[in-house]
């Protein structure tokens, strides 16, 4: 899915725990989540330190999108 969106010129972030399937789909903006049972979070670390993770992951997802690839990159 990631690959046709971006057939269109819509740039995508792929934010997944394995980055090797990440790879092999073809993605090209790709974010390491955090864990498998929880990709953007830890509610190991609490609701409030949860929440910062999660909004810094979004943010660097925003950013990320901003970013010019001509390769698939992790960042």
């Amino acid at each position: 899915m990631v690959k046709g969106i971006e057939k269109y010129g819509i740039p995508v972030v792929h934010m997944a725990t394995v980055v090797p399937i990440s790879l092999t789909i073809g993605a090209n903006r790709i974010i390491p989540g955090v864990g498998i049972p929880y990709p953007i979070g830890d509610p190991l670390q609490g609701e409030k330190d949860s929440y910062k993770l999660r909004l810094k992951m979004v943010k660097k997802a925003l950013e990320v999108l901003q970013t010019p690839v001509t390769e698939q990159t992790v960042f």
